[in-house]
C-alpha cells in the first residue's frame, strides 16, 4: 500500500467472497444502530461479480446480524412471486427466474443461487423466521410503462373481498372500461415521443382520482383489516396501489413534452423505489442490493445525450426519512478489461486505489476517501455502462467496497452459499 491510500477497513483475496461477506456481517453488527436498509450498490449492471459479493454479504448478514429480508432492484409487483416461492410455494425455478424478475435479471446466476438458498434455508425456519425477497423497482424502465391493470384489479378484488357497507367502490366494469386494451399502455414508441402516449387521454386522469380514492379506502380501513385478514394480503393491496398510482403518474410523464420530462420520469421512478423500501424496512434489516445511482443519498444525474438529468433517487428520500435507519455500501471498480474497462489512470480515485492497494477487495471509509479525492480527476467512463466515482458520491454514502479487478468468472457462482448451507 502506497503513501496517502487510506488503509482499508477490511480486505480479502478477490475469490475469498465468504471471508469479506463475514466481515463486513461483523462490522454491521457491531455498529452502535444497526440500519434497517442497508444499501450494496454496483457502479454497473451486468457483471455477476458484484451480485456473488451481495450473497456472501447477505448471507453472513442472516448469521450474525439478524437480516431477515432482501430487496433487488427488479420489479416489487413481478417480486411477489419470487417471495412466495422461496418460502415454499410450489413451482418450477426456471419459471420463477423468468416470471418473478424483470429487466433481465431472472439471467442472473447470482440471482438464481440466491433464490436456491433462500429456499433450502426456509425449509429449517419456523414461519415467524423465514427469510423474505422482495423487488422494489417499477413494473417498468425509464423507456416505457406496462398498463396499471393487474394492480388495479388486485386492489379493487382485495377491497371488494372485505364486503364492508362502508366502502363505496365503483364497479370493476367502470374502471376495466376506463383502462380499455393493453396495448396503448404498451406503446414502445411512447417514450420518445410524447404525442404517442396514452397519458394525455382524459381517462387517465379519471384513473387517477379513482385510483386515489381506492388507496384511501385502503389506508383509512388498513388498521382494523390487519387484525382480519392475511398480512400478505395487506401487503399485496398496498403495493397494488402504489404500483396503480405510480405507473398512472409515469404515463402523464411521458405525454409531457417539455425540457424536464425525463427528470420528471426519472423521479416518479425512484420516488417509487423509496416508497416500496419503505414498506419492506417493516419486515425487518434488510439488504438493499442495487445501482449506485439509485442509493446513494443525495442528487444523482445520468447524461442522455446532450443534456444531463438530475433527480432525487430512492436513496434520498430513504436518508431523509429514515436517518441513521439507512446506511451505504457503494462498489467501485478499478480494471475488468472483459467489460473493455482498462486499468484506471493514476491521477483518478480509482487509479489511486487500484496502484496503491494490494490485488483483492478492500472495504474503505468514504470520508477517508474524500481527502484522497481532493485534488484528483474524476474517471471518464471507459464504457456507458460503468458509472465511476464522481464528485459528490462519496459525500453520498458511508463506505466504499473496492474492487481491484473483475476477470471472466471461472468458478461457480454458488460456492459461497452451498457452503453456508452446508455450514449449519
Amino acid at each position: 500500500m502506497t503513501s496517502g491510500t487510506p488503509t482499508p477497513l477490511i480486505s480479502a483475496d478477490s475469490d475469498d467472497h465468504q471471508t469479506l461477506g463475514d466481515a463486513i456481517a461483523a462490522q454491521i453488527a457491531h455498529l452502535p444502530h444497526r440500519p434497517r436498509l442497508l444499501g450494496f450498490g454496483e457502479p454497473m449492471h451486468g457483471e455477476d461479480e458484484f451480485a456473488r459479493l451481495r450473497n456472501a454479504v447477505f448471507g453472513a448478514l442472516v448469521d450474525q446480524a439478524g437480516f431477515t429480508s432482501i430487496a433487488l432492484e427488479t420489479s416489487a409487483w413481478h417480486g411477489r412471486t419470487v417471495d412466495a416461492y422461496i418460502r415454499g410455494g410450489d413451482g418450477v425455478e426456471d419459471n420463477v427466474m423468468a416470471a418473478g424478475f424483470t429487466h433481465g435479471f431472472g439471467e442472473s446466476a447470482a440471482n438464481r443461487m440466491l433464490i436456491r438458498w433462500m429456499r433450502e434455508q426456509n425449509r429449517h425456519r419456523p414461519q415467524a423466521a423465514q427469510l423474505r425477497f422482495a423487488g422494489f423497482d417499477a413494473p417498468n424502465e425509464m423507456t416505457g410503462a406496462p398498463s396499471p391493470r393487474p394492480a388495479l384489479q388486485v386492489l379493487h378484488n382485495f377491497l371488494r373481498a372485505q364486503a364492508s357497507s362502508q366502502f363505496d367502490l365503483p364497479p370493476w366494469d367502470t374502471i376495466d372500461r376506463l383502462l380499455g386494451s393493453d396495448e396503448p399502455w404498451n406503446e414502445p414508441a411512447a417514450a420518445m415521443e410524447p404525442a404517442r402516449s396514452i397519458g394525455a387521454e382524459p381517462r387517465v386522469h379519471d384513473l387517477r382520482a379513482i385510483t386515489d380514492d381506492l388507496r384511501w379506502t385502503l389506508t383509512g380501513e388498513t388498521p382494523r383489516l390487519r387484525h382480519e385478514t392475511s398480512p400478505d394480503d395487506i401487503e399485496d393491496a398496498l403495493l397494488a396501489g402504489r404500483t396503480a398510482a405510480g405507473l398512472l403518474a409515469y404515463h402523464e410523464a411521458m405525454a409531457q413534452d417539455t425540457d424536464h420530462r425525463w427528470q420528471r420520469l426519472a423521479a416518479i421512478r425512484d420516488t417509487m423505489m423509496a416508497e416500496n423500501l419503505h414498506a419492506i424496512a417493516d419486515r425487518g434489516p434488510t439488504l438493499v442490493f442495487a445501482h449506485n445511482q439509485h442509493l446513494r443519498t443525495g442528487t444523482t444525474c445520468m447524461s442522455l445525450g446532450p443534456m444531463t438529468v438530475r433527480w432525487q433517487p430512492a436513496g434520498a428520500h430513504l436518508a431523509d426519512r429514515l436517518g441513521s435507519d439507512y446506511r451505504v455500501i457503494a462498489c467501485a471498480l478499478g480494471e475488468a478489461t472483459h467489460h473493455d474497462i482498462p486499468e484506471p489512470a493514476s491521477d483518478t480515485v480509482e487509479g489511486a486505489l487500484h496502484h496503491g492497494l494490494p490485488p483483492g477487495n478492500h472495504l474503505l471509509s468514504a470520508p477517508a476517501l474524500q481527502t484522497l479525492q481532493q485534488g484528483l480527476a474524476t474517471r471518464s467512463t471507459p464504457t456507458f455502462r460503468y458509472f465511476p466515482i464522481d464528485d459528490t458520491l462519496l459525500s453520498q454514502i458511508d463506505e466504499v467496497l473496492f474492487l481491484r479487478t473483475i476477470a471472466p468468472s471461472t468458478t461457480a457462482p454458488d460456492l459461497v452459499m452451498l457452503d453456508r448451507t452446508r455450514g449449519r
